[in-house]
């Protein structure tokens, strides 16, 4: 028997000597195990009425409103938990033998330590929350704005803290009601200053921030040497409130899993600028020269054509990833895109969708803003001008930037900054993150071609790869625009679109020709996508191919998005055209595949007339 354990059993609560039983190791594991399954859902309670509480406050400071039912809640858990904690007080007529002794003591020393972390972890939490909150508020980041709106919604995180802090705290009062630890003062001391210590701590990064301004950056090295000092106190000062307190390897494993979880996906969204270098070295690529003018009022760019031809390069699913583990297959990615541009000497170049791939398994990035930049750094010096459609990768769920401010960041690389990127300041007000109308005029100043980029959207909501389709709206603005062209220019004016997601009639065209039927013409490439479908499509129907045909103005559509098909196909008067893709990161082995990867060359005539032809990479390499 240890000092320590004859200091407890000499001071433990004993009943009467007549009556009372001495419980046994075995009984007092099993009863302490009752205990914590109740004292777990008390705890969930409290935190339920504490956090209930606080989101019904935030809302009514911020949002000006009071939701009572928050309230109502709150306090109903609340009156149930205390309820609960005073029915759950341990009976003071019990004893114990050394052995049942002992491993109270032991439980005394795991709670408190893992009291001290959780009250160490929770206060981080709150700083996390409180940090970004006054960031929005004050510094108008609105980056940050999302994340915080979102946690002041859902409070998951610091709701789960609070969950172990509260649930411990329940435990440790539950031991100490058993047996009387000599340290109790002690520990409760000690508590008080981690708790102190903590909030000054924050408060004080707090006013650092405020200085420097620099928020990410500082809070990074804050909570590094926050959990250095809790790491400190953990392995030296706590040794005065716990003696037989080991680490406890499940424990450390899951923590130590989760801290390389935390620094993975914070690395995994940080801008990294690997192929920066080799995009340093690019050069321009002479081409034939074309008036550029954008309408601040429609977002409408037109580009005069000097010559007698104007030529436009598509390419399609880039997929940069960002990040030092893809750094090799961007750099591919970017050489392959310039010896197509080299090749050609386009006026324009189409990227339709999936410039970026933010997922982080396959790029091990979740940034979309950094390849953004290095694209339209990349495109700069080359010097010559280009457009995009978004494909649904670009801005995913765990993307570092949602659709609004990845177009923020668009809008500050465009044509007014870079005089190179299309990317129109002001949008119909349509579904979708960019649908834009580019005008190609003859030197007379006719227009030759209108060039409609629309947004395929990303995934509809039905189940996992469930792609989304061009919808209603966006066929109406686009017939309103066709309509509009036609009334201005007393004729009808040829049109091409492009998009990211085939549409349904691709699938259409592809089955009739492999029928043989004569509804559809070949003109070249093959489709040999097998990953999902043949044709990877939204199974919901858009209405725009329909109204294209009605309309008669467009003659060729083209898109990406399934990475080895690359067949062009005439159906119903349309021809239907697949973009050889660009892709070294997505697919499994594609790096090493060649026959897929080009980009394709429209041609457009001075009588309005266009032809287009496949520029495989092997072809010019």
């Amino acid at each position: 028997m240890t000092e320590r354990t004859e200091a407890v059993l000499g001071v433990m609560p004993c009943g009467n000597e007549e009556g009372s039983d001495i419980l046994d190791l075995l009984a007092t594991k099993k009863e302490m195990r009752k205990r914590r399954r109740l004292l777990a859902v008390i705890a969930v309670m409290s935190v339920f009425s504490v956090t209930e509480f606080a989101r019904g406050v935030y809302f009514a400071v911020l949002h000006e409103s009071l939701p009572l039912d928050r309230f109502v809640l709150s306090i109903l858990s609340l009156v149930g938990a205390y309820f609960g904690v005073m029915c759950t007080r341990t009976s003071s007529d019990l004893r114990y033998d050394v052995e049942a002794g002992n491993y109270l003591i032991s439980l005394s020393d795991r709670y408190v330590k893992r009291t001290v972390d959780a009250t160490a972890v929770v206060f981080f939490l709150f700083a996390v929350f409180l940090l970004s909150e006054w960031n929005f508020r004050y510094l108008g980041n609105s980056r940050v704005a999302a994340s915080a709106k979102q946690f002041a919604d859902n409070f998951p995180i610091v709701a789960v803290g609070l969950f172990f802090l509260t649930l411990d705290l329940f435990l440790l009062r539950e031991v100490h009601a058993r047996i009387v630890i000599p340290e109790r003062r002690t520990i409760t001391l000690h508590l008080l200053c981690v708790l102190l210590f903590s909030a000054v701590y924050w408060m004080s990064v707090a006013v650092v921030i405020g200085v420097l301004g620099e928020v990410e950056r500082t809070f990074a090295i804050a909570s590094i040497v926050f959990f250095l000092f809790v790491a400190a106190y953990d392995v030296t000062l706590r040794k005065r409130i716990t003696h037989n307190a080991v680490w406890e390897k499940r424990r450390l494993a899951a923590v130590s899993a989760l801290a390389v979880l935390v620094c993975s996906f914070s690395l995994m969204n940080r801008e990294t600028w690997y192929t920066q270098p080799y995009i340093n070295s690019v050069t321009s690529v002479p081409h034939a020269p074309s008036l550029i003018r954008y309408d601040d009022a429609s977002g409408v760019y037109t580009l005069t054509s000097l010559g007698t031809e104007f030529k436009i390069l598509h390419l399609t699913d880039i997929h940069l990833g960002g990040s030092l583990l893809s750094r090799e297959k961007d750099i591919l990615a970017l050489r392959a895109c310039y010896a197509e541009i080299a090749h050609t000497r386009p006026d324009l170049v189409i990227v339709t969708g999936d410039l970026t791939y933010p997922i982080g398994f396959t790029s091990f990035s979740f940034n979309n803003s950094a390849p953004v930049q290095q694209f339209a750094a990349f495109m700069r010096n080359i010097g010559i001008p280009w457009a995009f459609t978004y494909g649904n990768h670009d801005t995913e769920s765990v993307a570092s930037l949602a659709r609004e401010e990845l177009a923020q960041v668009y809008k500050s690389l465009s044509y007014k900054t870079s005089g190179t990127l299309l990317y129109p300041y002001v949008q119909p007000s349509v579904t979708g993150r960019n649908n834009q109308l580019i005008e190609v005029r003859n030197a007379d100043g006719t227009l030759n071609t209108a060039l409609f980029l629309l947004d395929s959207n990303a995934y509809s909501g039905d189940g996992f790869n469930k792609y989304d389709y061009i919808h209603d709206d966006q066929v109406a603005w686009y017939e309103r625009e066709v309509r509009r062209l036609e009334a201005e220019a007393g004729r009808r004016i040829p049109s091409l679109v492009f998009f990211h997601i085939p549409l349904r009639e691709y699938r259409t065209a592809y089955d009739l020709y492999l029928d043989g039927s004569d509804e559809v013409t070949y003109y070249f490439g093959e489709n040999n996508e097998t990953m999902i479908d043949k044709i990877c499509c939204s199974e919901h129907p858009s209405s725009l191919f329909d109204r294209m045909v009605a309309l008669g103005s467009t003659t060729g559509v083209f898109c990406g998005h399934d990475h080895y098909n690359n067949m062009s196909l005439e159906y119903r008067g349309i021809r239907l055209t697949y973009g050889m893709s660009i892709d070294y990161l997505v697919m499994p082995g594609i790096a090493k595949q060649t026959a897929q990867r080009g980009a394709e060359l429209i041609t457009l005539r001075g009588d309005s007339s266009w032809d287009v032809r496949q520029i495989p990479l092997t072809s010019i390499e």
